[in-house]
């Protein structure tokens, strides 16, 4: 392939829905361009604030569209908050507000995962299977001490069929019949999240570009801590959203495709 790149930095990180792939589709380019940043020696990670799937499986679907990727080139919500909960109580006994790739996430690292109030945290995250039971549990571990701590902070997850409720509509459900305040939600736009995944790529904020379609969470970390920025206008943020002229990305293109100069 005769391209070059826009940007020179070594360190890439790339969101997968709306920047990658859309539902089980993969947005027309993104396999040629991240096959042509790995050419060059570029340090490639995909970063998901969705705790839905494990990372097995988000590499796998990567796979099957045709970007070859491993469990350790994805970085989600799980497993960033697994690693920060450990830091901060390992093996704590937890009741989660989530599905059961974030549970298997969490016990991996070595928590006890309690369907029951008897718990020193209540994790938060995305869960289509959100009840009542559920926001009565946390209720009743808040009120024996637990603290909570959550995912993401994203309002909507978009899906083939329009915008459906993600883990910011949990995490007001519990703040609002509780009254206590989500301690920590590691996440994109958050430092942790961004720390993870330097680790991984082994280089610095100022060496590392992120790619995604959120203005809100991609993008605004990326400036924040110092990383070079490019939206991405294939998933939910339109070019004609204010904050993309507030926030000033370094990029803002089509898709992933026009990262490469002919």
């Amino acid at each position: 392939m005769t391209a070059s790149l826009r940007l020179p930095h070594r360190g890439w990180l790339l969101d997968l829905d709306g920047t990658v792939y859309r539902g089980e589709a993969l947005i027309p380019g993104a396999d040629t361009t991240i096959a042509a940043l790995r050419a060059a020696g570029r340090r490639v990670a995909f970063l998901s604030n969705k705790p839905l799937q494990t990372r097995a499986d988000y590499a796998a679907k990567l796979t099957r569209l045709g970007v070859p990727a491993s469990a350790e080139d994805v970085v989600n919500s799980s497993l960033v908050l697994a690693r920060h909960l450990r830091r901060l109580d390992p093996e704590a006994p937890v009741f989660v507000i989530g599905e059961p790739p974030l549970l298997a996430e969490l016990a991996a690292h070595g928590f006890e995962v309690r369907p029951d109030a008897r718990v020193r945290w209540v994790v938060i995250a995305f869960d289509r299977t959100f009840d009542y039971a559920k926001l009565n549990t946390a209720l009743q571990a808040v009120r024996g001490g637990a603290r909570l701590i959550a995912t993401n902070p994203d309002r909507t997850c978009p899906t083939e069929d329009g915008e459906i409720p993600d883990c910011a509509g949990m995490m007001a459900a519990v703040e609002a019949v509780t009254g206590a305040t989500v301690e920590v939600v590691v996440g994109k736009p958050s430092p942790i999240m961004l720390d993870v995944a330097l680790e991984r790529l082994g280089v610095s904020p100022g060496d590392c570009v992120i790619v995604g379609d959120r203005i809100e969470t991609d993008i605004a970390m990326g400036k924040r801590l110092g990383l070079g920025t490019v939206l991405v206008l294939t998933g939910v943020t339109a070019a004609a959203d204010p904050r993309v002229a507030e926030i000033a990305p370094d990029l803002v293109l089509p898709s992933l495709r026009e990262l490469l100069e002919p």
